[in-house]
Order: structure tokens, then sequence, then C-alpha cells
């Protein structure tokens, strides 16, 4: 029961590959940032070696919610506010970029399906319309929703369809990636953890571990901040209600049904939000309670629940991501702090760091810098 519905499905073979002697680069963590690193490492000529203390996919790349988003955590107003509107339209402008790589490359792991962000209230109503206004200005496709069809109809007040947006089988897609490093010559090594940066015997390391605690990036270390996020999936249902990935709350539930008719739904973290920060990977019966609830209400009977399972992010207080060179650490690269939106930024991260390891600096990375958690 205390398992994830993405990992249930049996992972296709790839290609056994072993490096005699040193890698040119060790990545820590076969997630999506990971294998996306190392299979740019790879087809970029590197011996590539990924260690992951469990499976590929078998960390939060397999313990999400399937949602496949353009954008940062922050919403794009926020984020231009932030940063300024140039670079905030460049991070989006990647992340889509990014969707259309992974579209590419993920076969029936992935749907463009577009999304809707849900407002609860009033409130969050008026902060989707100015979120909307900003995304319209500088040119990304998104529209107007008054009210959501189905059983969500009536429970919100209005919301935006970003129509770039899909879902995801998380754990098929990092697999296959996984796969294509493998082809591409990289070695992967699952149940391996690394203790020190020494004992990857090479002269780069990519840490990529999110939120999971590695013990690798020095004065970095717990600055991206493991936070708990709970799922659970139903017994299928006749009904297709929800094929595009729905979000509300501020982010605090979402939920979207798979093509089997299980309704996939996370979230509810508020319900216990001291408890949340954590690097446990464990479910809990509030949370739990909370999710059960909401989807019984949703859809207008109680559901059985078949899986129930936990992941850990990593969340970063400015919702920026953290990539590049780790402070005082000659060769240690990290990748990292999505805070819950991992999928496609972590893709993209995966590459980004790949690149700037060979020498390619994307103009991004001045947003992405590490050193900024420590105030430099």
């Amino acid at each position: 029961m205390s398992a994830s519905y993405w990992l249930s499905e049996p992972a296709p073979p790839r290609p056994a590959v072993t490096l005699a002697g040193p890698a040119d680069a060790v990545v820590v963590g076969a997630g999506i940032t990971g294998c996306s690193a190392a299979l740019a490492l790879a087809r970029a000529g590197l011996r590539v070696r990924v260690h992951d203390a469990r499976e590929v996919a078998g960390g939060a790349s397999g313990r999400n919610g399937g949602f496949a988003l353009r954008g940062g955590p922050a919403p794009y107003d926020v984020t231009v506010a932030a940063v300024g509107r140039d670079r905030a339209r460049e991070l989006w402008v990647a992340t889509e970029r990014a969707l259309d790589r992974i579209e590419a490359l993920a076969g029936d792991a992935f749907r463009r399906t577009g999304s809707l962000r849900l407002a609860s209230d009033a409130e969050e109503r008026d902060e989707l319309r100015r979120e909307l206004e900003a995304l319209q200005q500088d040119g990304f496709a998104a529209e107007w929703v008054d009210e959501p069809g189905g059983p969500a109809a009536g429970r919100f007040a209005g919301g935006i369809r970003h129509l770039t947006d899909g879902v995801l089988q998380p754990a098929r897609l990092v697999r296959r990636l996984a796969g294509l490093a493998a082809e591409a010559g990289a070695e992967i090594r699952e149940h391996s953890r690394i203790a020190s940066v020494d004992e990857a015997g090479a002269p780069v390391v990519v840490v990529a571990t999110d939120g999971y605690p590695s013990g690798l990036l020095g004065d970095l270390e717990g600055l991206i901040v493991p936070t708990r996020g709970q799922v659970l999936a139903t017994e299928p249902i006749p009904e297709r209600w929800f094929e595009v990935p729905h979000y509300g709350r501020h982010g605090f539930d979402y939920w979207h049904q798979t093509p089997g008719g299980r309704i996939v739904a996370g979230g509810f973290r508020d319900v216990s939000l001291a408890d949340e920060f954590t690097a446990v990977e464990e479910t809990t019966p509030a949370v739990q309670a909370a999710l059960e609830s909401f989807v019984a209400e949703l859809v207008g009977r109680p559901l059985r629940v078949d899986y129930r399972w936990a992941g850990i992010f990593g969340l970063v207080l400015d919702f920026l991501p953290v990539v590049g060179p780790v402070p005082g650490q000659d060769g240690v690269w990290v990748a990292g702090g999505y805070s819950g939106h991992g999928n496609v930024l972590g893709f993209l991260c995966g590459e980004l760091v790949a690149r700037a390891v060979l020498g390619d600096r994307d103009p991004l990375l001045d947003l992405f810098e590490p050193a900024r958690l420590l105030g430099a």
C-alpha cells in the first residue's frame, strides 16, 4: 500500500555498461536530473558513471504527482517582480523548450494535455488574473477559465489554462532517460551510495539528489530544505473527469486522472506543515486522510485507495533552482532545489549543469548560482 503507483510498473532492461577505471564525471542520483545530466555528458563523449543509493527513479522522480509544468514554482508575475521581466521570460521559455524535448524523448510516458491552475477563493482568483495578464503580455499561451467542468464545477472561482503543459508517468520517463544514457556509454550503478567526494573518484562530481541529503555539498548541505510531498492513487473509475492536471489553493492541492482511470491526488502539506519539513519518506495519517476526503468530495463518493506514497523534494526560499559549482569544493557541481516542480525543471537543470561542466555556461545559471544560498 505504501508504494508509488509509478514505480509499480516493471523497469525495462537497459544496456549493461561497465567502465574500466575511473570516470571523467560521476553523477550522484539517478532521478530526472541525474539521468538528464548523464545523457548529455555521455553524448558529449565523457566517461560517465551514475550512482544511486536505490534504483533509477527511486526517489522523488518516481514519487511525485506526475505533472509536467512550464515555469518555476512561483507564479510568473511574482517571478518577474523578483528577477526582472527579461530573466523571468527567459526561464519560462527555457522550460517550454524543455517540455518539447521531453515530449520527443518520452514516448508514451508523456501526454501534452495543458493544465488548469484553479482559484479556491476570490483572493486567489485576483492573483491568477494578475498572473494571466503578465503571461499574455509576454506572449505565453494561456487563457482564462471561468469555471472548470465536471465535478469541479462550483468549487472554484476561475483559473488559468496553461496550454503547453502535460502529464507524465515520471518513473517511465526517467527509466527511458537512463536507458538512453546507457546506450550513450554511461555506467549506471544502482544500490550504490557515494559517501564522500573522494569516494566518487572523478575530477567532476555532479550531485543531483534534490531534497535528499547527500552529505556531499559542504556548506550548502541543508540549505536545499528536505520537504515531504504525499500522494495517493485510487481504484480506476469509469468516469473521465480529470485528464488535464489540476492544481489549486496556491498549489497545495493537485490531482489528475491516469489513462486507466485512477485519480492521482497529492498535496495537503499544510494540514501539518511543520511535520512535512523532513527527509523521512513516509506517509502520515493526517495528510492521507485529508487527501482521501478531498477525492471523495470531488467525485461524490468514497473511492478505494490502492497506492499511497511520499517523496522528498528540495525547497529553496527564493523558489529558484540551485545549479552550478559548489562553493569551496573544486570539481563538485550541484543541480537541485526545484521546490516541488522538478519534473521539467529537473530535466532542464540536468542539461544545464552538463553544459556548464562542458564549458558552455547558460546565462540562466546567473539566477541559479549556488553561492547565493550562502549570501555570496
